[in-house]
């Protein structure tokens, strides 16, 4: 086993060499307005705070309200130490750790806590220099000043070579050579759909001299339909799509969520203009039929239909407010691109949006439901509609002739109630035979035995008069008086005014109506009545012959009529209805409401366009978002696509183009594509090919020390990045080079803990309660919140699933079983092992070495043979992990 795991060790490098990145100072700075600055001035500033001081009700003589004040510290000392919340006197506070609690007033929630020892954690990142107690307004004419709300603009006769060269000429950088045709297509392939190229393909295009070689395989690629499936999940992290919620005390899920994720693929695959894809994910059920059927109209809603659904049952506006802050959160992230969520408690620090256009936003969700709908066409639902009403039709008159002879059997047995009775009391004393009297006194059994069982002492107290009194009877009383008070009571009865009690009713047997006399549910409609008679007991007891024929052809009918209802209509998540507008929640408290909000979008970005008030829906809101008069939109998909490309944004921070953002690198070429992407119809595939047929795409990752030494995170693109492949490139790589990938297209989710499945892990489940092993130790994005990126991080468990996991044993079984299908020598089964998984021939060195590990002896305890340890050790490589 040791020369084995030397071996592994020879061919198995491990998976990077860096460490886990932390959140750049914009996401840092993001979480404490939005998580941290909010609760401070909620909780804490009103005794320690300048206001606090000038009252004279400073406490501790500490200061919250500035960056300042908490880094002196206070009478107790520091409160805060970056980066060991531990060791913080401010978070064991929080706790109510000790005797210092606070805030004094009660202990806040956990999830507030485990904000502020993320923010400790990460360093404790405080803009503020002064303190923030006196509010400033907004300039929003300054504001439309920033590059960020000025309207693109296209550079008349430049391409995007001409513009990515004037940048090298300014920083003196030389561009190296063009990467070889092998690594292109590979780079290429992945990038496209998530997959390697195959052997074949790698040939052709090698063969190819063709001047148009290389557009040919951006179109086949942008043709195929793995693209959808490789770019929808890329949207779909942005999208922050799950399955179930994380924010109830039971997992919710949502069985048709996947309804949403195909539609994405889809649209991707279709090439849905952008500016249509925006609308419909905003406000689908509004636009007009043309943009599209039914089925895509409802399908988009998903956006917002698989949103927060917190739990209510406590402080229900509170609730509603998470749910409204995650709508504006993502919806503001994903197709502008700003921060607009950092405005829920006050006026944005650093972007023209003041608090107001927060809720002018929230208030178009506000009133919405979370729901799920039919997005099969009208008719169908019209056609499993009236089926579903032939079929209850039909399965009501087969309960309705059961409950009408359960009923005629019931009330023939009240009419000799006082001798039903009589003869239960002489069971019950032990003077008769259940069977003996039923036959001598012409007693129907079912009815006896009920009666016995009804006369137990624990029923006493529940039944009215004259029942009462048949309880009231002594065991010992004389039998006159035993048949004056049973012959009472039969007399009492009979004079009910009984309705239709359809004692047979459909499951439980209970009376259909019900009825709310007591004296009548005492005796035909409680479990323990006497005159019970259910559904099963009607047909097994009570029918006759033409009762019997009647019903065998009613049930005749109901199977037919079972067996040709339609499926039910496919339903998906959406949001529905139209939001009641809000007033502003001051300092973010439901309970403190201010000014009035209309609903409405963005002033900074409205202009002299202004449009808000009761009127203004989901679709107006989408209008506003998905035009070009909207210098954001198109600038923020330009920028995804050329991040998702590259690795790096033109703007580093993709989901955030306000001040706390990234500056653009290159920002004539953002707005020139930007420009040509709206120009073009908003299709996507037409910024692919005009993104990858740049010289930059096509340039070889070989460093260079003298461009090193100018630009050593390569932002202006001198040289090919080497990128590591995401999770599901990754595991879809390894079935595809196993042989053993499943390529079908959509559906229901399958479970990333069976390690025998095959599908591509874009259909695998997402959950935002309990995310899969698999996903989280492989860096995928937090499902809660909108993820504009991912980390890349390297530990060792990463090494240990590849070594020592069942699915990758599987694979490794497969993908040894394939070579050994394969006629030739070991040689050529090596040679053909490093075309499917590196898409390159083996040199002799890498063949010599596989031959002499293929000739060792295995071990008794070894879980696979030779060649199966060799293509476990192929698809743990390095090599295999990484594309240039």
């Amino acid at each position: 086993m040791q020369l084995r795991c030397k071996l592994l060790i020879g061919f198995v490098v491990l998976f990077g060499c860096g460490f886990a990145s932390a959140a750049d100072d914009a996401k840092a700075i993001e979480h404490f307005e939005s998580k941290i600055r909010p609760v401070l001035v909620e909780h804490c500033q009103s005794c320690h705070s300048a206001e606090a001081v000038a009252v004279k009700k400073l406490r501790g003589g500490l200061l919250l309200d500035t960056k300042a004040g908490w880094m002196k510290g206070g009478d107790s000392g520091k409160v805060i130490v970056p980066g060991k919340p531990g060791e913080s006197l401010m978070v064991k506070s929080l706790h109510y750790d000790g005797e210092l609690q606070m805030p004094p007033k009660g202990k806040l929630p956990a999830a507030i806590v485990k904000d502020f020892e993320k923010w400790i954690a990460d360093g404790a990142v405080d803009p503020r220099a002064e303190s923030t107690s006196k509010t400033t307004g907004i300039d929003l004419k300054k504001g439309r000043e920033f590059w960020a709300f000025q309207p693109p603009k296209a550079s008349v006769g430049a391409t995007v070579d001409s513009l990515l060269q004037a940048k090298w000429d300014e920083k003196q950088l030389k561009p190296v050579a063009k990467a070889d045709r092998r690594t292109l297509l590979r780079r290429a392939t992945f990038d496209l759909t998530g997959l390697p190229p195959t052997p074949d393909e790698v040939e052709a295009f090698e063969k190819d001299q063709s001047t148009d070689a290389w557009e040919k395989v951006i179109d086949r690629l942008l043709a195929s339909p793995r693209y959808g499936e490789r770019w929808g999940r890329h949207w779909l992290d942005v999208a922050r799509y799950a399955e179930d919620q994380a924010h109830t005390f039971a997992v919710k899920p949502k069985t048709n969520a996947y309804v949403y994720r195909d539609w994405v693929v889809q649209a991707f695959n279709s090439n849905m203009p952008y500016d249509v894809f925006v609308r419909l994910q905003l406000a689908g059920d509004l636009v007009a039929e043309s943009a599209g059927d039914r089925p895509t109209r409802i399908a988009a809603l998903g956006l917002l239909g698989l949103g927060a659904d917190y739990y209510k049952n406590t402080a229900r506006e509170q609730a509603i407010a998470e749910e409204l802050d995650d709508r504006v959160d993502v919806v503001t992230r994903a197709f502008l691109g700003l921060t607009v969520s950092c405005a829920r408690c006050h006026d944005h620090k650093f972007d023209p949006i003041p608090t107001r256009d927060y809720y002018s936003i929230a208030g178009i969700y506000y009133g919405t439901n979370l729901t799920d709908t039919p997005i099969v066409p009208d008719v169908e639902v019209k056609i499993h509609a009236e089926a579903q009403a032939k079929l209850k039709a039909q399965d009501e008159l087969v309960s309705s002739l059961l409950s009408r002879v359960g009923r005629a059997a019931a009330i023939d047995a009240l009419a000799h109630t006082s001798k039903y009775f009589i003869a239960a009391r002489e069971i019950k004393s032990g003077k008769a035979k259940l069977d003996a009297i039923a036959k001598a006194k012409d007693l129907n059994r079912y009815f006896l035995e009920r009666w016995v069982k009804f006369l137990e002492p624990a029923n006493a107290g529940k039944v009215p008069s004259p029942i009462k009194e048949l309880f009231a009877l002594k065991s010992d009383a004389p039998e006159a008086e035993v048949l004056k008070v049973a012959e009472a009571a039969q007399v009492a009865l009979q004079k009910l005014d009984i309705p239709n009690i359809g004692n047979a009713g459909k499951k439980s047997g209970e009376a259909k109506p019900k009825s709310n006399d007591p004296l009548i549910k005492t005796m035909f409609q409680d479990p323990s009545a006497p005159l019970l008679v259910s559904a099963a007991d009607a047909e097994k007891l009570f029918l006759t012959k033409d009762d019997r024929t009647e019903l065998e052809k009613l049930r005749v009918e109901l199977e037919k009529r079972k067996s040709s209802i339609p499926k039910p209509p496919l339903q998906a998540p959406v949001i529905s209805g139209s939001g009641q507008g809000m007033k502003v929640y001051v300092r973010g408290n439901p309970a403190t409401k201010g000014e009035d909000a209309p609903k409405g979008f963005l002033q900074v970005l409205s202009g002299s366009k202004v449009k808000s008030g009761k009127d203004y829906t989901r679709l107006d809101l989408a209008e506003a978002i998905a035009t070009r008069d909207n210098p954001l939109t198109a600038r923020v998909m330009v920028n995804r696509v050329w991040a998702w490309h590259f690795g790096r944004g033109i703007v580093g921070t993709p989901s955030n183009f306000g001040v706390l953002g990234d500056r653009p690198s290159h920002p004539e070429l953002l707005d020139h594509l930007s420009v040509g992407f709206m120009d073009h119809g908003w299709s996507v595939k037409w910024l692919h090919r005009e993104v990858m047929k740049s010289k930059a795409y096509q340039l070889s990752s070989e460093p260079d020390a003298a461009n090193t030494k100018v630009d050593a995170a390569n932002m202006y693109l001198w040289r090919g990045a080497r990128t590591r492949l995401d999770v599901e490139s990754w595991r879809d790589s390894l079935l595809a080079i196993s042989g053993q990938l499943d390529s079908t297209i959509g559906g229901p989710t399958f479970d990333l803990k069976d390690p025998s499945a095959r599908r591509r892990t874009v259909y695998a489940k997402v959950s935002r309660h309990d995310l899969d092993g698999l996903l989280r130790l492989f860096d995928f994005p937090d499902a809660n919140v909108t993820a504009d990126k991912r980390n890349s991080t390297t530990v060792p468990q990463q090494q240990l699933f590849a070594l020592n996991s069942e699915f990758m044993l599987n694979q490794s079984r497969a993908f040894a079983n394939r070579l050994e299908k394969q006629s030739g020598s070991d040689s050529e089964r090596i040679a053909t092992a490093y075309r499917l998984a590196f898409q390159r021939p083996a040199n002799s060195q890498e063949v010599e070495l596989g031959l002499r590990f293929l000739k060792l002896p295995s071990r008794q305890d070894d879980k696979l043979t030779r060649w199966q340890q060799y293509t476990q050790a192929i698809l743990a490589s390095n090599e295999f992990l990484y594309v240039d």
